[in-house]
C-alpha cells in the first residue's frame, strides 16, 4: 500500500535527527505484559503501520481466538512511519514488534538485515509458496535472509469519471474505454478528445507524478539492475516514461496538481480530473477523498495492460521482545484468508497468488466504482506483470525525476534541462 511515494533523503542517514522516539505503545523497550482477566498476563504485540492497512477488524478476530494476546497498533503517515522505524533501528530502541515496510523503502532496510529477524528461522520457509517468487524475494536481503511477509501488491488499472466522460462525448462503458487506450499513445489521444470538449475546471489527468510512476512500473527493469547498479541513464525505459509524461503535459491534458497535496485531495472531490492511473490501493484513497462521487467512478484497463506500483511487507525488528508471538500474528495477517478480507473491505490487493483465481477475489465487484469487477481487473493485471527490482535509493531517485517533471509542467525548464538536472541530482544521491 502506498500514499506518499518519494523519500527525500536516505532513511538511515536521517536516523540520528529524525523524529520518532518510543512511546507507550512502542515495542522492544516497553514491557510486553498487561493485566488479564483472572490475574493472568497478556502478551502485548505492537504493530507499526502507515495509513490504513485495514487490519482493525482482523485484530479483534485474532484477539478473540487468542485471548492471551493484546494487539496495539501504532499508525502514522507513510514517510513519518518509515523515518521513525529508521530512527528506532539506528538508536537501538523504540521499534515495534512488527513493522510494516512499503516496497519503495524496503531496499534501504534490506541494506541492514542484521536489524531484523530472519523469518525463515521462525518458520517462514514453510509459507513461501503463498507468494509469487518476485514478491518473496523483494524482501530478501543479499545474503538470503527473509525480512518480510508480503501484504498487498499494487496491480495497475485506470480509474475514470463516467459522468465527465459522458459530458465530453466519450464512451463510458469500461470495456469500450479500455479499448480506447491499449497503449499510452491511445491514452493521450483520448485525452485530446476530452480536452476538445472544454469542460470547465476539469482536466484529463491529475498531474505528472502518478502517470510517470505507472508507466515506469510497467517496465521489466526500472531504476536498478539486480546487482544494485543504478541504470537510470542507461535504461531507455526510464527516459521513455519521463518523455511520455512530458508529451501528455505538452498536450494540455494535466490538471497540474501535485500528487498527495491538499489540492490533489480536493481535486478528487471537485472533479478536477477525469482519469488517474490506479494501483489497487488507490481505490481506498479515491473512496475516502471523493465520497460525493460514489458510482461516478469506474475502472478500466491500464494502457499496456499490466504493471505494479506499491505493496508492503510485515517485518520483525530484533528489538521486539516476543518474536515467536509476533511472527504468528504476522503470518496470520498475511495469510490468504485475511488478505482476501482486507481487499473486499478496503481494496488493497492480495499479494498471495493463491487468490488470483479464487472467486472470493475474482467475483468481487465494488459498488463505489459503478460495480466494477475489481477482483477480475486487478487479478489480470498482476498475473501478467513483470516485477521490477527495487534498489536501496529508488525513492530518492524517483523524487528527483518527479521534481524534474514538475519543473517542466510549471514552465521553469525545458524537458532536457529538467532531465539533466535530475541526473545530476541522482549522482549526488549515490
Amino acid at each position: 500500500m502506498r500514499l506518499q511515494r518519494g523519500l527525500l533523503v536516505p532513511l538511515l542517514l536521517l536516523a540520528v535527527t529524525a523524529c520518532g522516539g518510543g512511546t507507550s505503545g512502542s515495542g522492544g523497550t516497553t514491557p510486553a505484559a498487561s493485566g488479564a482477566a483472572g490475574g493472568g498476563a497478556k502478551t502485548k504485540i505492537v504493530i507499526g503501520t502507515f495509513n490504513d492497512f485495514g487490519y482493525q477488524s482482523l485484530y479483534q478476530e485474532y484477539e478473540k481466538a487468542h485471548p492471551e494476546i493484546d494487539i496495539v497498533e501504532r499508525v502514522a503517515a507513510a514517510e513519518e512511519h518509515h523515518r521513525r522505524v529508521a530512527t528506532n533501528l539506528a538508536t537501538g530502541k523504540g521499534a515495534a514488534d512488527i513493522e510494516a515496510i512499503e516496497e519503495g523503502w524496503i531496499g534501504q532496510f534490506k541494506a541492514n538485515p542484521d536489524k531484523f529477524h530472519n523469518l525463515t528461522e521462525l518458520g517462514a520457509d514453510k509459507l513461501a509458496s503463498q507468494w509469487p517468487e518476485w514478491k518473496w524475494k523483494t524482501s530478501q536481503s543479499k545474503d538470503g535472509r527473509q525480512l518480510g511477509l508480503g501484504t498487498d501488491v499494487g496491480g495497475l488499472a485506470m480509474c475514470y469519471r463516467t459522468d465527465l466522460f459522458a459530458k465530453a462525448g466519450l464512451p463510458t462503458d469500461r470495456e469500450q474505454v479500455s479499448q480506447l487506450w491499449s497503449t499510452w499513445d491511445g491514452y493521450i489521444e483520448t485525452g485530446k478528445k476530452f480536452a476538445a470538449a472544454k469542460l470547465p475546471k476539469t482536466a484529463f489527468f491529475d498531474g505528472p507524478i502518478v502517470m510517470y510512476r505507472a508507466i515506469l512500473g510497467q517496465a521489466p527493469t526500472g531504476l536498478y539492475a539486480t546487482d544494485d547498479t543504478v541504470v537510470v541513464e542507461t535504461n531507455p525505459e526510464v527516459r521513455a516514461a519521463f518523455d511520455k509524461t512530458i508529451e501528455a503535459i505538452g498536450a494540455g491534458l494535466s490538471a497540474k496538481i501535485t500528487a498527495w497535496s491538499a489540492d490533489w485531495n480536493a481535486g478528487f472531490q471537485r472533479g478536477s480530473f477525469a482519469t488517474i492511473a490506479c494501483p489497487a490501493w488507490m481505490m481506498a484513497y479515491i473512496q475516502e477523498q471523493a465520497k460525493n462521487a460514489a458510482g461516478k467512478w469506474d475502472i478500466a484497463a491500464i494502457p499496456g495492460g499490466t504493471g505494479n506500483w506499491g505493496g508492503s511487507f510485515l517485518t520483525l525488528p530484533k528489538q521486539g521482545k516476543n518474536p515467536e508471538a509476533a511472527f504468528a500474528l504476522a503470518s496470520w495477517l498475511t495469510a490468504p484468508e485475511q488478505q482476501a478480507k482486507v481487499f473486499r473491505a478496503k481494496g488493497n490487493f492480495p499479494s498471495t497468488n493463491k487468490l488470483y483465481s479464487d472467486p472470493v477475489i475474482t467475483d468481487f465487484v465494488n459498488p463505489f466504482f459503478n460495480d466494477a469487477p475489481v477482483g477480475k481487473i486487478f487479478s489480470q493485471s498482476v498475473a501478467t506483470m513483470n516485477a521490477q527490482y527495487l534498489g536501496p535509493k529508488a525513492g530518492d531517485i524517483n523524487t528527483a525525476i518527479n521534481n524534474a517533471l514538475t519543473r517542466v509542467e510549471q514552465g521553469k525548464q525545458t524537458p532536457d534541462e529538467a532531465w539533466n538536472q535530475a541526473m545530476a541530482e541522482v549522482k549526488k544521491i549515490l
